[in-house]
């Protein structure tokens, strides 16, 4: 068994993808101190076999878990998009294929989306906090945001989809809005704040 970090309330997200652990560690803020898998190269990749975001988050979550003491978190999260039938949800990471980027990924979803119009294009992103200590899934923790994906990015900012995707009640996309707006109101920001505010930190 590797040893996590003894600080209370240190989390290590079950990733390396980078931009999602600095979004993590920016809504999170001061309470937790974050560390994630790229500090271990011969940890393994996790293969995602779930057909849901709960059981991907849990796989992934169980599979750090069963290696590291203290807390640990993953989250799975992606993008569904009502026209393509809640596609490419799970696969959104992967939705182009197997070698897919950002980039092959948005540029797939807009031809999908070539002949589609107006609210027809609604979508939404969710995503599911699996946590885990000791080799045992204690809790989840969820968020969604509605909104409209537009037919050409706007944006520079986030990744992924965020340059896309317009969340309701905005004029902008996730990529224009900047950070400090998107996680106040993101799917993962809202699933955080559950996760913040869980009843149970001091259990023994």
């Amino acid at each position: 068994m590797l040893h996590a970090d003894p600080i209370h309330r240190s989390l290590l997200v079950s990733t390396r993808n980078a931009h999602k652990v600095e979004e993590i560690r920016e809504i999170l803020g001061s309470r937790f101190l974050i560390s994630d898998l790229s500090g271990f190269p011969g940890f393994p990749e996790v293969e995602e076999t779930g057909s849901t975001f709960h059981e991907n988050a849990a796989i992934k979550a169980l599979a750090a878990s069963a290696r590291f003491e203290g807390w640990v978190i993953a989250d799975d999260s992606g993008l569904e998009v009502d026209a393509l039938n809640g596609a490419p949800g799970v696969r959104s990471a992967r939705f182009s294929g197997e070698s897919a980027t950002d980039a092959s990924n948005r540029t797939l979803l807009l031809e999908k989306l070539l002949s589609v119009r107006g609210q027809a294009r609604s979508a939404r992103f969710r995503c599911v906090i699996a946590l885990a200590r000791d080799g045992k899934v204690l809790a989840n923790f969820s968020g969604s945001v509605e909104g409209v994906i537009i037919p050409q990015e706007k944006g520079a900012g986030g990744f992924g989809y965020d340059s896309l995707f317009v969340p309701e009640g905005y004029c902008e996309t996730f990529a224009q809005l900047g950070a400090d707006i998107k996680n106040t109101l993101s799917h993962r920001a809202r699933a955080l704040s559950e996760l913040k505010n869980w009843p149970h930190w001091d259990r023994p």
